[in-house]
């Protein structure tokens, strides 16, 4: 679709957005939000007819790109023929989307719990993880994020937990591996798998293990940099939570559903979960839809028990009609096979070389549609190039990395001292490029604040 120049309607949105939006995560008088006009496959464009590339995926959730249009077609199919009911019934979208979800996620986890969403997802996970253990504590990682409700904002380990943690939420929190920015003072993957393991295994000992609950993990952490777990650091804390009888939850809202070029990221590093969450990319985030998968254990010990929770809208019809027309294209189009193929050919080496070329980028880490660059001051030093939670003026150059993306048509993923290349999983390859190309132009602005 060709963008219309619309000016006055974008100010007239603009106006309504600043008189009446109440925005996450902001200082609502310092944000200036772009008005959207339209958006299509990898692209959006604002009322001036301004188009950019997408290199955010909405949230990362646009895993087939915007205005699908099989998907657009089964949501309105779905609402002319049942827009909502009740979740206590069987529904044909609903339990399609199920057995569709079910058929895709490892081991035995063939029972889905349904959400509006990740977080409540990830709060619905924990609660089956104590009520089936009768332990209270859970354990997370402090490079994570979980979510924006109570629990969720608790297990995360960023800075955005800060403001809502009062301590007595039951949850410890561990370092997860990252060689690039040790804890362990590793140099290679296989300390610092057996040194993040020993670590969770003291942390372990030393809270009590007949007090944990559940570990959880994002299997590849996603706003908080994209790290992939080095080799059998997944498989090792299987291994411990089968020790203790602790369960193991794996949140793939982030990476799950084609991102990192396989259904789920647990199946790179061929680990079972005892509880898997998921969101975002299910239906690619066309209508609010997540959920839980489950393995026969737990789901046995509701099996006479209630289960003491639910959800007014949980599998809600519109939702699962979206979810199974998203899931059928992803597999009839190949769409994970492309994050995969297009990963490993086009953007590794692309952004490998970026890395060569540019003093600003640090690291670049990544797999299938989810990749992360670390921007710094100083490729031998390490030192971020804003330091950790910076705002105003100490994240100047961040903010002029992000304005110059803009200026060359490509829509940034920006979070502290990185920038994330997560475009739609089924983007073309020409597209790919066209965006690395604004990306290495945007990268000359970071390099200005290198020493």
């Amino acid at each position: 679709m060709t963008p219309q120049p619309n000016p006055g309607a974008g100010a007239a949105v603009k106006a309504a957005d600043r008189a009446h939006v109440f925005h996450s995560w902001s200082a609502q008088d310092l944000i200036d939000p772009l008005a959207v006009a339209g958006a299509e496959g990898s692209y959006f464009w604002d009322y001036d007819g301004t188009r950019y590339l997408d290199f955010t995926s909405g949230l990362v959730y646009t895993n087939i790109g915007y205005q699908h249009p099989k998907v657009v077609a089964a949501i309105q199919e779905q609402a002319a023929k049942m827009t909502t009911f009740a979740p206590a019934f069987a529904i044909e979208a609903r339990s399609e989307a199920a057995r569709l979800i079910a058929e895709r996620t490892p081991g035995d986890l063939d029972k889905i719990f349904f959400t509006n969403g990740g977080a409540d997802a990830v709060e619905h996970a924990v609660r089956m993880a104590r009520v089936h253990t009768g332990r209270a504590k859970v354990l997370s990682a402090y490079r994570s994020y979980h979510g924006g409700t109570q629990q969720a904002v608790n297990l995360t380990g960023d800075p955005r937990r800060w403001p809502s943690d009062s301590g007595t939420s039951g949850v410890v929190h561990f370092w997860a591996p990252f060689l690039y920015r040790s804890r362990f003072y590793a140099e290679a993957e296989e300390q610092e798998t057996a040194r993040a393991l020993e670590h969770l295994e003291t942390t372990i000992a030393f809270e009590g293990p007949g007090t944990i609950a559940a570990i959880i993990l994002e299997t590849i952490p996603g706003t908080a940099g994209i790290m992939v777990p080095p080799p059998g650091y997944l498989a090792g804390v299987r291994e411990l939570c089968d020790k203790y009888g602790i369960v193991f939850i794996l949140d793939e809202v982030m990476a799950g559903f084609g991102r990192t070029g396989e259904w789920f990221a647990a199946d790179l590093f061929g680990v079972v979960p005892d509880l898997m969450t998921f969101a975002k990319g299910v239906n690619s985030g066309y209508v609010p839809l997540g959920g839980v998968a489950i393995c026969g254990e737990i789901a046995e010990t509701f099996g006479k028990r209630p289960y003491p929770g639910g959800l007014t809208y949980s599998g809600h019809p519109l939702a699962c009609a979206a979810a199974v027309a998203t899931i059928n294209a992803m597999a009839e189009e190949g769409v994970v096979e492309n994050a995969r193929r297009l990963g490993e050919t086009v953007l590794a080496p692309a952004l490998a070389e970026l890395a060569a070329r540019h003093p600003s980028v640090g690291e670049v880490r990544g797999v299938g549609m989810f990749w992360a660059l670390e921007l710094v001051k100083n490729q031998e030093t390490r030192e971020p190039l804003v330091p950790y939670n910076a705002a105003g003026e100490a994240n100047a150059p961040m903010a002029a990395f992000a304005a110059a993306a803009k200026k060359h048509g490509l829509w940034p993923f920006v979070n502290m001292n990185r920038t994330h290349v997560v475009p739609p999983c089924n983007t073309s390859e020409a597209e790919l490029k066209d965006g690395l190309a604004a990306l290495d132009a945007a990268l000359t602005v970071a390099d200005e604040y290198t020493a």
